[in-house]
């Protein structure tokens, strides 16, 4: 008889020196099987909402970015994997970062556009990211101003960040890899006794944010002009910490929304070439849920860390970034490219399934998804036209079914589209970044 073995059981045995295909003597086993999850039948809240989906290393930018602009363009081999939702999102090319340096540090500035050296004497210095500009007018409303998420926790390093969020003052905000503190988070009740230790753990917080900010005070009188400003971005970004604290006060008493666990695989592991089409399933279930219970309205999701990642078949998705023109691993990088847009796919089914007042959940719900770098046709690793689409927000006025195509010496730079979307969740801004307007086209 043949053994038989799951797929996990080879990729630990392995270790990280190989990604498999997927064999005969692999068989599926019950974590492996596709989520049963289906969407529910209609939103709590019919608001405005948001989420950013990154994916690194760039693409195949030639199997990606469709030969025709405008209305009549033919979907590249890359985006028929959207062939069912083509009237509810639009490609956009040529766009990018004038300040970004490109490479590995995309995730970094892909919703901030910064410039990462641009303060002398200082190695790494961000600014705020577009999400944050929405959460700081929704956040008020919702349990969680904003949800962060990636498949590596916490914050990662200066330019290979595990977040695409940062707040006023630069400060990165950690992200959540695990399906599990995720869900307990949002949807699980806490007990008498939780709450009296979460409690307990604010005040401890506050008591420590309070001598932190009374030291620095009188620090900063002894300090320079130099001091004085890092000192400055310091204390901004424990502010940002105290409010954090404060907004969860204000919400310790008021009952989670009911969500059942059921069909949700939240033991799925984001690290692990295996699981990597059960963990995003579950991920995107999970900001799904979020939005449909108005837990939160703003969302990023790094769906792999920068110099990372795999494919479906658990293919090093890192190192097929880096193919140098090879045509053998640009047709592998765009298996990987398809499979995580049949991963959107499937989130943007799951909104217009769901009814959302006078229409369904994509109505109102926006989706940036792309990448910081263009790995290009040798694996250049550029920050100029990015692999970028907009999906939903019928309702909130962007029109779709086409492909945006801005060319040229001066293309309009990425917080143009970004600006977009911010105006479009209701914050009354007039710029973001180094935007020079709205981006023609798509409202």
């Amino acid at each position: 008889m043949q053994r038989t073995f799951t797929r996990r059981s080879v990729l630990r045995g392995l270790g990280t020196c190989l990604s498999l295909p997927l064999l005969d003597a692999m068989v599926p086993t019950a974590d492996a099987a596709p989520s049963k999850f289906r969407p529910l039948e209609r939103s709590l809240n019919p608001q405005p909402r948001m989420i950013c989906c990154y994916v690194p290393n760039g693409v195949n930018i030639a199997k990606w970015v469709p030969e025709q602009a405008g209305r009549d363009y033919v979907l590249s081999p890359t985006l028929k994997a959207l062939e069912p939702h083509r009237q509810d999102f639009s490609v956009i090319s040529g766009l990018g970062h004038p300040a970004a340096k490109g490479g590995h540090s995309g995730a970094d500035t892909w919703l901030t556009g910064a410039d990462l050296g641009a303060k002398s004497g200082s190695d790494y210095t961000n600014r705020v990211s577009a999400d944050q500009i929405a959460a700081m007018h929704h956040g008020h409303q919702t349990r969680f101003p904003s949800l962060q998420l990636s498949d590596s926790s916490g914050t990662g390093a200066a330019g290979h960040s595990h977040t695409l969020s940062f707040d006023r003052s630069g400060t990165p905000i950690p992200a959540e890899n695990s399906p599990r503190r995720l869900f307990e988070r949002l949807f699980v009740p806490d007990s008498a006794e939780d709450r009296q230790a979460t409690l307990r753990r604010y005040a401890l917080q506050k008591s420590i944010l309070d001598n932190v900010l009374a030291e620095a005070k009188a620090l900063g009188r002894r300090l320079g002009t130099k001091d004085k400003l890092k000192l400055e971005q310091y204390l901004a970004s424990v502010r940002e910490t105290e409010l954090r604290v404060e907004r969860l006060q204000e919400w310790i008493d008021v009952p989670k929304p009911e969500v059942e666990p059921t069909d949700l695989q939240l033991a799925s592991q984001s690290r692990n070439a295996h699981d990597r089409p059960m963990w995003i399933d579950v991920m995107m279930e999970l900001s799904y849920l979020a939005f449909n219970t108005d837990t939160t309205r703003v969302i990023t999701f790094e769906w792999s860390r920068e110099a990372g990642g795999f494919g479906g078949g658990g293919e090093n998705h890192h190192e097929l970034s880096h193919h140098g023109g090879d045509e053998k691993m640009l047709q592998q990088l765009a298996v990987i490219d398809r499979f995580h847009l049949d991963r959107l796919a499937r989130f943007l089914q799951f909104l217009k399934d769901t009814d959302d007042g006078d229409g369904n959940m994509l109505d109102r719900t926006m989706i940036v998804y792309g990448s910081g770098m263009n790995s290009g046709t040798g694996g250049e690793h550029s920050p100029k036209n990015l692999p970028l689409l907009v999906a939903g927000g019928h309702k909130l006025g962007f029109n779709h079914g086409q492909h945006l195509a801005f060319g040229g010496e001066t293309p309009p730079p990425l917080n143009n589209l970004l600006l977009s979307v911010i105006q479009k969740m209701k914050v009354p801004v007039e710029s973001f970044g180094d935007s020079t307007g709205t981006i023609n086209g798509l409202t």
